[in-house]
């Protein structure tokens, strides 16, 4: 069997690779291949169940997760979390950048580069997954197409110890921290003791679940007010018509019944539901707050527009943080290893455009325009309008005779 060599992760023992050239290191096999897959566990939850999940894996002696990530998958479901998560994440995935070199300048090749490739993107994720999830662990390979990065499964990890378990229910596994692969084709992201946002969603997503459950029951109850028929239930033959005449009234317009029966429709509930939907409003409000820090666009009722500028301002500072996040870790660790397996260059730096506010800027402009001379090929670059030639004051005509 040919022997694989894995580079230190020290940079000074490696030359730094041409830019044009393949990868000069080569993973085509990874842990996450040797991985025993299993399947998710499929029962209800609820918060007992949620509260001894976090037990287990609060457990000081031998920590463990998996029943945690199993109701994570679970409450992954829910439409609006899912909404908000996405809505966070995308907003990271769409910012610009670019990649410095030690003087400062932008590479634009590596930049083009990593914008272009697929690990740019999943690695983004996996980040900003830590927020959501608690610690994850992704691992680089490598084929004839490039490299992939692949999310170790949560379930595999024990971030206390810095643990992979090649099997969930193992008790012992591979000491990641310490291999030297890490930092180089494995990468760790968020903090050991952290369990996630969606740990704080989970009883908001179960009661919420549950709320539906019941208003839904509701509907199908009382929603069509019940009918009642009586009848002698101690004759079979009148007993038999009156039940085929009660499943044919959907269909028929009217029925005849004996002098000594009587139908009736019975009174439904007085309420129509609002206590459920209470409560689903509020577990809406609260996963809003939780996963982007305001509630945006969902209280049509109450909203008005400063109150919406404030949110989105709140917001923003959430996606700025996550931002500063992404550079960090991108800084830290991940471009350096791209540079050990050939990659990208040495000594870059990855750096998010700052992005403008246009409509200030324009209004800067304008005021400038008063007293300087602006550059139009500049002004089409930034607002994307094409200058021609100054414009030439004209007096209207109906107007000339009274400056004459």
């Amino acid at each position: 069997m040919k022997k694989r060599y894995y580079p230190s992760n020290s940079p000074t023992k490696l030359k730094a690779a041409p830019k044009t050239q393949p990868l000069t290191k080569q993973r085509r096999d990874g842990y996450i291949n040797k991985i025993v897959p299993k399947a998710i566990s499929q029962i209800r939850n609820d918060i007992a169940t949620w509260k001894s999940a976090l037990k287990q894996a609060q457990s000081i002696v031998y920590p463990k997760r998996i029943r945690l990530h199993n109701i994570y998958y679970d409450v992954a479901m829910d439409a609006l979390l899912t909404s908000q998560i996405e809505n966070r994440i995308l907003k990271t995935l769409g910012a610009d950048f670019v990649l410095k070199d030690k003087e400062g300048n932008v590479d634009e090749e590596s930049t083009a580069l990593l914008k272009s490739s697929k690990i740019y993107y999943d690695f983004v994720r996996a980040i900003l997954d830590s927020i959501f999830r608690g610690s994850t662990v992704v691992e680089l390979t490598s084929d004839k197409n490039g490299l992939t990065l692949s999310m170790i499964p949560h379930k595999n990890i024990i971030p206390e110890t810095g643990t992979l378990l090649i099997d969930e229910t193992d008790v012992n596994g591979i000491d990641y921290r310490n291999i030297r692969e890490f930092n180089v084709w494995l990468y760790e992201f968020g903090e050991p003791k952290d369990y996630g946002l969606m740990n704080k969603a989970i009883p908001h997503v179960l009661f919420k679940r549950f709320a539906q459950s019941c208003w839904s029951e509701l509907c199908e109850i009382y929603g069509i007010p019940p009918r009642v028929m009586k009848t002698n239930t101690q004759d079979p033959a009148m007993l038999a018509r009156g039940e085929q005449m009660m499943r044919d009234m959907g269909a028929a317009a009217f029925f005849i019944i004996d002098d000594s029966e009587s139908f009736e429709w019975a009174k439904s509930v007085d309420t129509n539901g609002d206590v459920y939907g209470n409560l689903i409003r509020l577990c809406y409000n609260e996963i809003s707050l939780l996963i982007c820090g305001a509630i945006i666009g969902q209280d049509t009722k109450n909203g008005n527009e400063s109150k919406e500028t404030i949110s989105i301002g709140m917001f923003q500072d959430k996606i700025n943080s996550d931002k500063m996040l992404v550079e960090s870790h991108f800084n830290r660790n991940i471009l350096n290893g791209l540079y050990l397996i050939g990659f990208l260059p040495e000594g870059l730096t990855f750096q998010f455009t700052p992005q403008e506010d246009i409509t200030k800027l324009w209004g800067m402009t304008k005021d400038a325009m008063a007293f300087f001379n602006i550059d139009p090929d500049w002004i089409k670059d930034k607002f994307g309008i094409a200058v021609l030639s100054p414009k030439v004051n004209q007096i209207p005509a109906q107007l000339s005779s009274f400056f004459a």
